[in-house]
């Protein structure tokens, strides 16, 4: 069966990303990307990574909307380092 992705969906993702990526901003203490928009992007790669991460561990993916927040914004911590760590070199 084929998910539609109507606009409603990409608002959410939006959102988590902003969320993710803010949350991932004061866990790691830097801000490496200012604005809301690579606010945003930041939090979607975390949840692309995080995502990505749970899996590997055999853990399940995160049920409902705080879950999303949950893992996102673990990915969102690893992006953030990373980008630290990059901005040095």
């Amino acid at each position: 069966m084929c998910q539609t992705w109507g606009m409603s969906s990409i608002i959410v993702w939006l959102i988590i990303g902003l969320l993710a990526g803010g949350l991932s901003g004061l866990v790691v203490g830097v801000r490496s990307v200012q604005g809301c928009l690579p606010t945003i992007v930041v939090g979607i790669l975390g949840a692309i990574v995080g995502g990505w991460l749970v899996e590997q561990m055999g853990f399940g993916q995160g049920e409902g909307f705080v879950g999303a927040i949950v893992v996102a914004t673990l990915g969102g911590i690893v992006v953030r380092v990373v980008l630290k760590a990059l901005e040095r070199s």
